[in-house]
């Protein structure tokens, strides 16, 4: 499932650049994430590193998006060809 970034965002900009499919953008007043482009970063790390980095701890699994592991690896590779 993708994640998303709550309403706690301090806009500190840590998670933007550790995204490894580019689906996190600044957005006014927090950061978004793009649920087309969020791999969870299956396919690249073996955890989320935008949840690794951010200190406010305020990114958090996305209910609109109920995705498996498989879904997320096939979303990456068509991403990245």
């Amino acid at each position: 499932m993708a994640l998303m970034i709550t309403e706690t965002c301090t806009a500190c900009d840590a998670c933007e650049p550790v995204c490894p499919n580019k689906a996190i953008t600044a957005g006014n007043p927090i950061y978004v994430i793009d649920p087309m482009k969020c791999t969870e970063c299956v396919g690249a790390e073996d955890e989320p590193q935008c949840k690794l980095v951010c200190p406010a701890n305020c990114i958090d699994p996305n209910p609109d998006w109920n995705e498996s592991k498989d879904d997320l690896l096939a979303k990456y590779q068509q991403l990245h060809g």
